[in-house]
């Protein structure tokens, strides 16, 4: 069973071996990675209008809702 196992294991980290890809590195000089930094950013920056849209839909419902737990009188 070990040398089974131990067979499996070196044909799977062989195979994994051949198909590592290493990324290239980047040349860019220091300058020009903060212009394109900057370029990148949004221009404008925050402001309150934009994030009222943004709220999530399913919080809007309000305390019209009931739950459903209140208590219900007798006659």
């Amino acid at each position: 069973m070990n040398k089974r196992l131990m067979k499996r294991h070196k044909r799977e980290f062989s195979k994994t071996r051949g198909q590592v890809k290493l990324s290239e590195p980047d040349v860019r000089t220091p300058e020009q990675i903060k212009a394109a930094r900057e370029a990148s950013r949004p221009a404008g920056g925050r402001n309150d209008s934009t994030a009222a849209h943004m709220a999530p839909r399913g919080n809007q419902a309000g305390p019209t809702r009931g739950t459903g737990s209140a208590a219900k009188t007798a006659v």
